[in-house]
């Protein structure tokens, strides 16, 4: 086994740094346009019972509970679910917000859909990614749909920089980027300059190739609908930057 770099999930994921830096890129536009897609893709014309895991601040969650369904958020940052539950609340909508570890959820046929978006699988190992899918077949109900939205390997490694930068005033995220053909794993320093002072921390993500990862889900038991290249809708293509796999429950 491939022994991976310690993840410092709230150090990498800092709630205050991911907003200041991310907020402007994350606007209110881009999520719904997201939504819209989602509604079309998983065809939730009727109010379903949907699980959002590794909801973050909760901006799927809330879009899809105005729609009528009733939602679950779960994420492992504090720091995320407080700022979900206060934006819930002014919102006048109700999604309930749990703290928990996607490889220990342990929901049973519970949901209709399950939502991982945003690139939030793959940073564990294989082995522990696969629990992940599998806790996520076991939280569906029979014939539910799971939507898994991941970047897609073949851009990346075709358009990896060695570095890129997110600037905000006088501040920096500095992301230094190298990919491991032996492993299928990204690894990333990223150092972080704001309020005059500098930080660094580091990770890797895993990096499926839609093989990969296709037989993964059906390991798991699932039977792929549909793969799209992008919340555009457009098809999944060496110039498509994500990977978002529609897979059902069988």
């Amino acid at each position: 086994m491939v022994k991976l770099p310690d993840f410092n999930i709230e150090e990498v994921f800092n709630v205050d740094d991911y907003m200041y830096f991310y907020s402007e890129k994350l606007t209110e536009e881009r999520t719904q346009k997201e939504v819209e897609f989602l509604v079309k893709a998983l065809k939730l014309e009727e109010p379903r019972k949907i699980l959002d895991l590794a909801c973050g601040f909760g901006r799927h969650a809330i879009k899809l509970a105005e729609l009528g369904h009733e939602v679950v958020g779960v994420d492992i940052m504090d720091g995320f679910l407080e700022i979900a539950r206060k934006t819930a609340e002014e919102k006048g909508v109700n999604v309930k917000f749990m703290k928990g570890d996607m490889r220990e959820i342990n929901f049973e046929e519970e949901f209709d859909v399950v939502l991982l978006l945003y690139t939030s699988f793959g940073y564990f190992s294989d082995e522990e990614n696969f629990k992940v899918l599998q806790n996520v077949y076991k939280a569906l109900k029979p014939n539910g749909l799971f939507c898994l939205d991941v970047p897609n390997k073949d851009f990346v490694v075709k358009h990896l920089s060695p570095y890129s930068v997110l600037e905000k005033g006088d501040d920096l995220m500095i992301d230094m980027s190298s990919f491991d053909v032996l492993t299928g794993r990204m690894h990333v320093r990223r150092i972080i300059i704001r309020n005059n002072q500098r930080k660094a921390v580091e990770y890797s993500l895993r990096i499926y190739t839609y093989t990969e990862l296709s037989e993964m889900l059906k390991r798991a038991g699932f039977k792929i609908e549909k793969v799209y290249g992008g919340f555009d809708g457009r098809a999944l293509s060496l110039n498509a930057p994500r990977m978002i796999v529609i897979a059902r429950k069988t």
